[in-house]
């Protein structure tokens, strides 16, 4: 397969990295951080303007439908910038879930707003004691009237403050455990019953917990249930895992230019055999997971798709943790601040690499396809 960009990806490439240089340094990335939803709106709007944020979705609900090579250029080259806008949470994961699955009503009231980032929507599904489990759906739809009410608790909605609405799953059958009985449904913002409580993850993301008491129209129930979450997430895994590329990357590098100017004993720290030793080991993890990502997208629009990206997660995820823990190492104390880019990559690194399941589970998931 020919791995050089087309015409359209190196467009893409471009804009993502003149996004990077025009926008951001550590600095603005603290501040940006700081604002109430966990991101720039500045940023979004531009990232709107640019098509990066249309770029996932598909061409028939106003997007561009770029292919998953092209998503992997541009989250590689986000991921290297360390920016801190939640394309993955409220695009590919909240607005392609809702093209993917809304009714036709639903998809022309939001597609517009959708694809140029006027609009954001992110996926409510995970419970308290769901711990990773897909299927542990507890919160309750009953219809009501003419309408349908939803309670329950989804305690961690990434992406989930300053939204437009939630696509909550909530049971209409069956157990909390029970892969059938899941329905899907959009829960505008200002919809009386929702309490909302926002609270930082440890990339210093802005996420959502929300307790649902809630009446609303029964219009507003989305076609499918779990397996239309399961739809969209292999698109959005693969771009978590060049996401973490990125970010891998740009932690290498800086720490490689670091041990070449570092001195102890009057000797560069580069200079020391076991020190080049593990630098050895994590470039060739580097190369280990961009090799797994260009397996995966050998099998885009096949049936195997999924199952090449479970497996190019699994080994980055467990990878860049390990990776992000040697160039703080190798910066000693310096590492862990906030001064640096290593910190900062390492907390973003480890939510990548934990959300929304750990590498462990996509492990499984790959093993057991593969028996």
């Amino acid at each position: 397969m020919n791995f050089d960009l087309s015409e359209d990806e190196r467009m893409v490439q471009s804009l993502a990295e003149r996004f990077v240089i025009d926008r951001y340094d550590i600095d603005r990335r603290r501040t940006y951080l700081a604002h109430a939803a966990g991101f720039s709106p500045e940023n979004w709007d531009l990232l709107g303007e640019l098509g990066l944020i249309a770029a996932a979705l598909p061409a028939e609900c106003g997007g561009l439908g770029f292919n998953a090579s092209a998503i992997v250029t541009i989250f590689e080259a986000l991921g290297r910038g360390l920016v801190v806008e939640p394309l993955i949470e409220n695009i590919l994961v909240g607005a392609r879930l809702l093209l993917d699955a809304g009714t036709a009503d639903q998809i022309a009231a939001w597609q517009e707003g959708l694809a140029s980032g006027a609009q954001r929507v992110a996926l409510a599904h995970a419970e308290p004691a769901s711990r990773g489990n897909a299927a542990w759906v507890a919160a309750s739809a009953k219809a009501e009237g003419e309408g349908v009410r939803i309670t329950g608790t989804k305690h961690c909605v990434p992406a989930g403050v300053g939204v437009d609405g939630w696509i909550v799953s909530a049971r209409v059958a069956g157990a909390p455990g029970d892969a059938d009985g899941v329905a899907l449904y959009l829960v505008p913002c200002d919809t009386p019953g929702v309490t909302l409580r926002a609270w930082r993850t440890i990339d210093g993301g802005a996420a959502a917990h929300l307790e649902l008491d809630v009446v609303i129209p029964a219009e507003n129930q989305l076609n499918g249930g779990l397996e239309a979450i399961a739809a969209v997430m292999p698109l959005a895994q693969l771009a978590r895992a060049a996401e973490s590329l990125g970010i891998m990357r740009r932690l290498f590098d800086e720490t490689l230019e670091y041990l070449r100017t570092r001195s102890q004993f009057n000797t560069a720290l580069g200079k020391f055999q076991a020190i080049q030793h593990r630098m050895a080991a994590q470039y060739a993890a580097l190369e280990q997971s961009g090799a797994l990502i260009n397996l995966a997208l050998v099998r885009e629009g096949e049936e195997g798709f999924a199952h090449a990206v479970d497996g190019a997660r699994a080994f980055i995820s467990e990878a860049s943790v390990t990776l992000g823990h040697e160039m703080i190492q190798f910066h000693g104390g310096m590492g862990v601040t906030d001064e640096l880019a290593i910190g900062h990559g390492h907390k973003r690194l480890v939510m990548l690499s934990r959300w929304p399941e750990d590498a462990a589970a996509s492990l499984d998931r790959y093993a057991g396809l593969a028996a």
